[in-house]
């Protein structure tokens, strides 16, 4: 057998039982899928698999959203579609 080691972390309770069910129906273990996920890391060095970012906190939205607060304030608070903005707003 292998060397192994152990690695303790902490995780939401809700994002473990999640991963539990999913991993179950998978038939795999947490400790099998976290291995599966740390070979995969170590053999290709990246992670396998896309990390992206919330498109709600890109820098094009987080400008809609500012441009949409000064159009509120400008109109005492009233905006009824944001798409209508012009880049000048």
């Amino acid at each position: 057998m292998a060397n192994t080691t152990q690695i303790c972390f902490r995780i939401d309770e809700e994002v473990k039982q999640n991963a539990e069910k999913a991993l179950d129906d998978m038939g795999l273990t947490m400790s099998a899928a976290i291995t599966v996920f740390l070979k995969k890391v170590g053999r290709e060095h990246r992670i396998p698999f896309e990390i992206t970012a919330d498109p709600f906190y890109s820098a094009a939205n987080m400008e809609r959203l500012q441009r949409a607060a000064a159009q509120m304030e400008r109109t005492g608070g009233t905006v009824h579609e944001i798409g209508a903005l012009s880049d000048d707003d």
